[in-house]
């Protein structure tokens, strides 16, 4: 059936050039050749024709015995209607030559010999001036061309068609910002010349005009337009605006009912797209939004384009995550059944590039390392935005059952411990997580937990996880000494005492958790050095303690079989509060330690420090 409509279609073009024909030659003399061409054949005169062709003359010459009257030039460029118009400069008829038509002349006189050698004035000069002194100065007659030119390839090329056309726009819009550049200069108030970035920039007009080029030419007027120093913010915005109209056009990918064979055709030239516009990108940071990087990395993901396409927008995104919003991270996966909702390797990847960009920038600096990470540069200043976003983003893909531990401890890992400077966003996301998977085993819980610092809860945070069933004991433990290590604090802050003083620094270290973090490692090493003799009195105290409670659970356990689990917590939160954590008195008032507990205790925390030394 397709090739009957394919022949009959054929018979209708040859019938209408024949038509066509007839209306403009002389019909005093009757024909004496018959050309065909592709779409058409034409009853024509040898004299004309081989007055101005070289290859009809030719062609009529090596046929002179047999005296030739049908002759075919299947490969014509432009088909029929461009022969038509070649038949007609050798008629002598006048026509115009246009923007839509000067390609084809070009490579229909190319193609027929039709030069000076055998004609003065001849189709090829003509078409050639008018190529020169019009189209190469008029930016869309440029792309009108450069759009003929896509069915001309390769004799187009041959002929510079397209690289004339390519070096004209690149001239154009470069031509174009610089006087619009010039356009925006202005004098402050102080006298200094200046450039007002608040004026709209009106020398990029061309970007909607280059916007119907095919990908292929597209990418060498791009290229062209890098090497002539067109803005890069310019090229991204033309970037843009190309993939928005070329990826959603020919769309197949929220098209599943579309036949399969157009699908392959669409998806093959929207991954050609995809990975010729990163290809395409500036190397400049904020030359394009992140919000279109992300775009193209779902669509890279989706059509499975080359790994480096991926791996390339995957770097250009970790260099600028700190702008990123957690509708950008969250990445849908295209896989197999399965698998995790969201891609979080694609993810993972993303933050191991932001990590690794941020060591190389500040091994780059001229300072030491410790200096370039002080709280107030801009790598540090990102560390903190991207943890928040990170901690977001770990709470958003904690409910996928699918979601492994590993997975999850991996990326939540993936930035280093001084990016955090409170750990609630991390906290509230290992609930989360706990929650949805509840089977976890307890030694599980206990390696996730660990990720936590509990020092670095904020008082609702840290209040909210001494209540908190699905901890593990540990935690709970280790939660509610320090609640209650910051409350002695806030009460030894309250009422200064000399007696405050041993576990004063230490508390208020702990409950400025945030202000310990925002330090940097430098600062951090030096604290800890200076504080490292209290840590060990601490520490010993604190198992001593422990002891304590580690009898007290063997009570709790009976305790269990007897009441739910949120009477349990109530009890044993109780208890806890009952102990004497700080060997003060219990007498009603009292606000200081006992001297006397002191004293009681000290024989043993030096033995007990002496043993951790």
């Amino acid at each position: 059936m397709d090739k009957q409509q394919q022949h009959h279609h054929q018979l209708s073009l040859a019938k209408s050039s024949r038509q066509r024909c007839n209306e403009w030659i002389f019909r005093d003399v009757k024909s004496d050749i018959t050309i065909q061409v592709t779409g058409g054949s034409f009853a024509l005169h040898k004299f004309p024709l081989v007055s101005r062709s070289g290859r009809i003359r030719k062609l009529v010459a090596e046929h002179r015995d047999s005296d030739i009257s049908r002759m075919e030039l299947p490969n014509s460029p432009g088909g029929a209607e461009t022969f038509e118009l070649a038949a007609k400069f050798c008629y002598g008829i006048n026509f115009e030559i246009t923007s839509s038509n000067v390609a084809q002349l070009c490579c229909v006189s190319d193609y027929l010999e039709m030069t000076e050698e055998f004609s003065k004035d001849n189709l090829s000069s003509r078409a050639e001036e008018y190529l020169e002194s019009i189209v190469c100065k008029n930016l869309e007659m440029c792309v009108e061309v450069l759009q003929q030119c896509e069915n001309l390839l390769p004799l187009a090329d041959d002929l510079k068609i397209v690289s004339r056309c390519i070096d004209a726009i690149a001239s154009k819009t470069c031509a174009e910002q610089i006087a619009s550049s010039f356009s925006r200069l202005e004098y402050s108030s102080s006298g200094r010349l200046h450039t007002n970035r608040q004026a709209k920039c009106e020398g990029d007009w061309w970007i909607e005009d280059l916007s119907v080029i095919r990908i292929d030419l597209y990418q060498r007027v791009m290229t062209a337009m890098k090497c002539r120093g067109v803005r890069p913010e310019s090229i991204g915005a033309s970037l843009v605006n190309y993939a928005q109209k070329e990826l959603t056009k020919k769309s197949s990918l929220w098209n599943p009912s579309a036949q399969a064979k157009v699908d392959f055709i669409s998806t093959e030239h929207e991954r050609l797209v995809v990975e010729t516009i990163v290809g395409l990108l500036p190397v400049e940071k904020l030359a394009v939004p992140i919000s279109f990087l992300f775009g193209l990395l779902r669509s890279a993901v989706m059509l499975d384009c080359s790994i480096a396409c991926r791996l390339d927008l995957e770097r250009r995104i970790g260099s600028q995550l700190d702008i990123a919003t957690l509708d950008d991270l969250l990445i849908p996966s295209f896989r197999h059944a399965g698998d995790t909702l969201f891609d979080v390797d694609t993810v993972q990847r993303i933050l191991v590039n932001f990590s690794q960009q941020d060591d190389s920038e500040d091994d780059m600096d001229d300072a030491s390392v410790f200096e370039s990470d002080s709280p107030h540069s801009p790598s540090q200043s990102s560390l903190f935005k991207v943890s928040k976003l990170l901690d977001n983003y770990l709470a958003e893909i904690a409910p996928d059952a699918n979601l492994k531990l590993a997975k999850f401890m991996a990326i939540a890992e993936t930035l280093p411990t001084h990016a955090r400077t409170i750990h609630d966003g991390l906290y509230r996301a290992i609930d989360i997580y706990l929650k949805a998977h509840q089977g976890l085993p307890d030694a599980n819980k206990k390696e996730l937990c660990k990720l936590i610092d509990l020092q670095k809860l904020s008082q609702e945070a840290g209040a909210h996880a001494a209540q908190n069933e699905r901890l593990p004991l540990q935690s709970l433990v280790q939660v509610l000494y320090f609640e209650q290590l910051r409350l002695r604090n806030a009460l030894c802050c309250s009422y200064p005492d000399d007696d405050c003083k041993p576990v004063h620094h230490q508390s208020c270290r702990i409950s400025s958790g945030a202000l310990s973090a925002a330090m940097s490692p430098k600062d951090n090493y030096a604290s800890l050095r200076r504080e490292n003799r209290e840590l060990k009195l601490e520490l010993a105290r604190m198992r001593m303690r422990l002891n304590d409670l580690e009898k007290e659970h063997v009570c709790m356990k009976r305790d269990m079989a007897k009441s739910s689990s949120r009477k349990f917590m109530s009890s044993f939160s109780k208890k806890i509060g009952k102990l004497s954590f700080f060997g003060h008195s219990s007498s009603r008032g009292s606000t200081s330690p006992s001297r006397q507990s002191y004293r009681t205790d000290s024989k043993v925390i030096e033995r007990t420090c002496a043993s951790t030394d």
